[in-house]
C-alpha cells in the first residue's frame, strides 16, 4: 500500500515512538505538521485495533508540532503538555491509513492550545485537545 502524496518519512524520532516505524509527516508551511501511518501489528491491541495509546501520543506529537511550526521555529525551543484530552470515535484497523491533522492552534506567551483529528482511511476514529506550556528560546 502506497502512502499518501506529500508524506515523507518523520523528521522527529524518539525512543517512545521508534517502534512503530515508520511514521511519516507533512509540513504545511507556517500551519500545521501532519502525522501519518499505516496500521501494523506493532500499532494495534489484543482485538486488532489501533491502541488508544497510540493515537494518543502522537495527535499529542501532531499539536506539539504544529503549534511550533505556527509560532515559528525561531520563536519557541519547545513545548510541555500540561493537559490533554482523547475521545475515541470510531476504531481503526490493520492496514488502514492513520492521519493527524490539527485543525486549530492559539498561542499565547506562556501557553498554546490545540485541537487535533485523528482519521483511519479518512473516517473519523479520534479527536484531541491539548494545552501546552510555551518554553520560549533565549
Amino acid at each position: 500500500m502506497e502512502t499518501p502524496e506529500g508524506f515523507e518519512p518523520h523528521f522527529r524520532k524518539s525512543g517512545l515512538t521508534d517502534p512503530w516505524e515508520p511514521i511519516f509527516s507533512k509540513v504545511v508551511p507556517g500551519e500545521a505538521v501532519i502525522l501519518g501511518l499505516r496500521i501494523g501489528p506493532a500499532h494495534v491491541n489484543s482485538r486488532g485495533l489501533a491502541h488508544g495509546g497510540l493515537l494518543a501520543a502522537l495527535a499529542d506529537n501532531a499539536m506539539g508540532l504544529s503549534c511550533i511550526e505556527q509560532s515559528g521555529r525561531e520563536t519557541v525551543s519547545g513545548l510541555l503538555t500540561a493537559s490533554m484530552t482523547t475521545d475515541y470515535v470510531g476504531v481503526a484497523r490493520l492496514g488502514q491509513w492513520l492521519e493527524f491533522t490539527t485543525s486549530f492552534v492559539k498561542i499565547g506567551k506562556s501557553i498554546c492550545f490545540a485541537q487535533c483529528f485523528v482519521t483511519a482511511d479518512g473516517k473519523p476514529c479520534a479527536r484531541a485537545n491539548a494545552t501546552f506550556s510555551v518554553v520560549r528560546a533565549a
